[in-house]
């Protein structure tokens, strides 16, 4: 329970937790899980307590992009506009790093807002929060050369896990990037030459 004493706007309202808690199922997961699929029926919105998950929209050609990370004390707001609206899923959410995660159903998430304003301001920081996350997303695409944006995105991933190694394909980063696998691992040798990376077998290490 303490994990959810950190979030800010949970701080006034132990009760709030308690049923938190009490109407949630919570699993723990290895990095690489799944834990919802695009198109799939949102039944539950998940709240990591531990851990972390990154939020991925996949294309008709299969290029996938990441749009943003889900840490300790977040939620998904695009589970939470989805399943209270009776929509599928138009994202894929998949562990960064192993992961404890509350699942609250739909059913509750509506009755909490009516109950709980400190429910409800926590929902409004995190959509703030992920649509300024969007609007980077859509000026680095726009604006941006691919190899800030691949420096951008190594520097928030040893951000999230407080480690200068990665351990990553170049592979993925291309799919989180949404480009190719060629222009990443030319980028990476780019920066490898200039000191700012090392690179070994699946990792990377920020200099």
């Amino acid at each position: 329970m303490e994990h959810l004493n950190q979030i800010e706007e949970f701080k006034s309202s132990p009760e709030l937790i308690a049923k938190l808690y009490q109407h949630s199922i919570q699993k723990k997961y290895k990095a690489g899980s799944i834990i919802l699929n695009e198109n799939a029926h949102i039944r539950a919105i998940p709240i990591v307590i531990k851990g972390s998950m990154k939020v991925i929209r996949t294309e008709e050609d299969g290029r996938e992009i990441l749009l943003y990370y889900i840490k300790a004390g977040e939620s998904c707001i695009m589970s939470f506009l989805g399943g209270m609206h009776n929509e599928t899923s138009k994202v894929k959410a998949e562990v960064e790093e192993d992961a404890e995660i509350l699942f609250l159903p739909i059913d509750k998430v509506s009755l909490f807002i009516k109950e709980y304003p400190q429910w409800l301001d926590y929902i409004f920081r995190l959509y703030h929060k992920r649509f300024e996350e969007l609007l980077e997303i859509v000026n680095a695409i726009a604006f941006r050369k691919v190899d800030e944006r691949l420096l951008n995105l190594l520097h928030k991933k040893t951000d999230l896990t407080d480690n200068k190694t990665i351990v990553i394909t170049h592979e993925q980063l291309a799919n989180e990037l949404g480009t190719a696998r060629v222009v990443v691992s030319r980028l990476l040798k780019q920066l490898e030459d200039n000191g700012i990376v090392q690179l070994g077998r699946n990792k990377i290490t920020l200099v």
